[in-house]
């Protein structure tokens, strides 16, 4: 396929110039057509340069890692991921810390009854009390607590990476539909313009008594058909550039550069497992799995219990003394078979759960990548083969066909058959052409690029842990 079609148009306008009719009246019929005919040449190679050059005085074309990159810094969905990092490293410091202390109030032994009723200061077991209580967590426990949650921000982490990945593909998705639809309608635009001159021809010779009125009717049809496919296709640009527009916004009414090599994509296909085993996708699960094993060593580190110590002063009336009580209170762990060993238990089985959900994910991912990368790398065959042999074929004929026409040995319908054949050959490519290119970006952006990876930098997490500590 040809970057831009339309100076294509124009050749072959200008080549056509004074083609229909018999020898003898040739010069007649070039006379009354190279008015229409010079008018055609100049509005295709106004079209031409409109569309398929580059803007003098505008904005650079809109390249497609440019769309990414500014998909990426309007994107909402970043910011909401950096949120979800920050509060997970927030709860892993909190997490290493000792619970807070309490403070206690209280009376002890108030009578209720009697001459001493309700008087906090006359009986001699009345006290007023005030502690504090503390509870000293193990070191242990509260470590693990704190890596909980530091997996936790890593788990956002691989989950920014998927984002943002995610948003580099579908922007590409959406710039290669709008750069498709374009492309298409520019291949219908410049064989529109080839029957507009047939068009005129055809009315020419019916006027000169050499042509039949079917021709003009066949001619006309051929040009109403080509103009309502310009429509559909005009009405598909427009919904490329609404599909666009929701990732980069205003930007994708500018004009679209080249499309990018779609021939390579930047994975070792021979190593599949390897690469997807890194995928963000899959590192998601990986740390989901890793936090429900920490869940479960928390589990295990439980059956140890914590003590609570407290210190009381108590109040007496006048007469008595003052009073200082120092508790500690442990838990008694007396069913720890069918409490804490039943609740290790279950934290080691969703540990097994999350691993078997990321092997699967994982083995599910290389099939259906593996699957890509062959329709792939069949397409790139197929696209090839139009390139080489099927277009270059189409054009022959339609060549064929045009000389027949000149010669008097064919009629303006088959002439009009082998246009059509020719610009469904051509439409054929291009629609297996841009089936490659989505399938080379969904391939190419399994991963996010460059500018991505740095977007989504973060601390490691040893210096959050450590902190916690």
């Amino acid at each position: 396929m040809q970057s831009s079609p339309f100076p294509a148009a124009f050749s072959a306008a200008t080549i056509e110039l004074a083609w229909i009719g018999s020898p003898h009246a040739r010069d007649e019929q070039n006379k009354a057509n190279r008015g229409f005919c010079r008018a055609v040449a100049f509005a295709t190679l106004g079209v031409a340069l409109t569309l398929s050059g580059p803007v003098i005085a505008g904005e650079a074309p809109l390249t497609l890692a440019e769309a990414q990159r500014r998909a990426v810094e309007l994107s909402r969905q970043i910011p909401a991921q950096d949120a979800a990092i920050a509060a997970s490293r927030d709860k892993a410091v909190a997490a290493g810390q000792l619970p807070d202390p309490m403070l206690r109030f209280g009376i002890d032994n108030l009578p209720t009854d009697g001459s001493d009723q309700f008087n906090p200061t006359r009986d001699f077991m009345t006290q007023r009390r005030i502690g504090i209580s503390q509870e000293f967590t193990r070191s242990e426990k509260r470590e693990l607590r704190a890596q909980r949650y530091g997996l936790e921000a890593e788990k956002s982490l691989a989950e920014k990476t998927a984002t943002i990945a995610s948003i580099q593909r579908e922007t590409a998705l959406a710039w290669l539909d709008r750069y498709y639809a374009e492309a298409t309608a520019a291949v219908i635009a410049e064989q529109a313009a080839n029957v507009k001159l047939e068009v005129s021809a055809a009315e020419s010779a019916y006027r000169a008594g050499r042509g039949t009125q079917a021709d003009v009717f066949a001619a006309h049809s051929a040009l109403a058909g080509l103009e309502d496919r310009i429509s559909e296709f005009n009405r598909r640009i427009a919904t490329a550039k609404t599909g666009l527009a929701r990732w980069i916004g205003d930007a994708a009414e500018g004009e679209l550069a080249g499309k990018p090599a779609i021939d390579s994509i930047g994975m070792d296909t021979g190593a599949l497992e390897i690469e997807l085993g890194h995928h963000p996708q899959i590192a998601t699960l990986s740390k989901q799995a890793e936090v429900a094993l920490i869940e479960a060593r928390i589990a295990e580190a439980d059956k140890k219990a914590d003590w609570t110590v407290e210190l009381a002063y108590a109040l007496r009336g006048p007469a008595y003394s003052n009073m200082v009580s120092v508790g500690i209170s442990v838990p008694l762990q007396w069913d720890q078979r069918n409490r804490q060993d039943r609740e290790l238990a279950s934290r080691l089985a969703l540990a097994d759960q999350a691993r078997a959900q990321r092997d699967d994910a994982l083995r599910a991912h290389v099939a259906e990548v593996r699957s890509m990368i062959q329709e792939w790398q069949n397409d790139l065959e197929r696209t090839a083969r139009y390139q080489r042999q099927l277009i270059p074929l189409a054009q022959e004929r339609t060549k064929a066909a045009l000389g027949a026409y000149l010669g008097n040995k064919a009629s303006l319908t088959d002439l009009l058959l082998a246009r059509r054949n020719e610009i469904d050959v051509r439409l054929q490519a291009l629609q297996l052409e841009m089936e490659s290119a989505r399938l080379w970006a969904q391939l190419n952006f399994l991963f996010p690029d460059q500018a991505g990876a740095s977007h989504a930098s973060s601390a490691p997490r040893d210096s959050v842990i450590k902190e916690a500590q």
